[in-house]
């Protein structure tokens, strides 16, 4: 899909990371903005994708009142690969071509869209790819998706 809108992406590729722990060593040789990517649902069934910077604290407790949601809880592995094909581990913002229906509503964090230059996985935990911010944004549009931007400091970390 990147290649179809013209968007120039780097990937690296590197051992299986699960964690923002776990990607340390990898992100000291990728420049930009490290995300963390959250799946989660409210009671409702609203499904909602946070991307943040890995370095961000995500007051959860709290950002169901700025999203309009019931409190949020993650999610399971088969309804995160029902809604955005792939498996814990490997959640992404880019898994957003894949959620073709829009059931899912994504959060971008302001400290991480603060960047140039963001980092995702690319559908899978042993690559990291990197994609200017217009770019992204770009993409995240083309999907069909709306970005809601949060500061996620404003809202107090836990």
């Amino acid at each position: 899909m990147l290649e179809k809108l013209g968007v120039a992406v780097s990937t690296v590729t590197h051992a299986k990371v699960f964690t923002v722990a776990d990607s340390t060593l990898v992100k000291t040789h990728i420049q930009g903005g490290h995300t963390k990517n959250l799946f989660m649902k409210d009671k409702r069934g609203q499904l909602v994708l946070i991307s943040a910077w890995a370095e961000s604290q995500l007051p959860l407790n709290q950002v169901h009142r700025v999203l309009g949601t019931q409190r949020l809880s993650f999610t399971d592995a088969p309804l995160l690969w029902d809604a955005l094909g792939v498996t814990p581990g490997s959640v992404t913002a880019f898994a957003l071509m894949n959620d073709a229906s829009g059931q899912v509503k994504f959060v971008a964090d302001e400290a991480l869209l603060a960047f140039d230059t963001l980092n995702f996985h690319p559908l899978r935990n042993d690559m990291t790819t990197s994609i200017s911010r217009a770019d992204f944004l770009a993409f995240a549009h083309a999907t069909g998706h709306t970005v809601q931007r949060v500061d996620f400091t404003k809202l107090g970390g836990i």
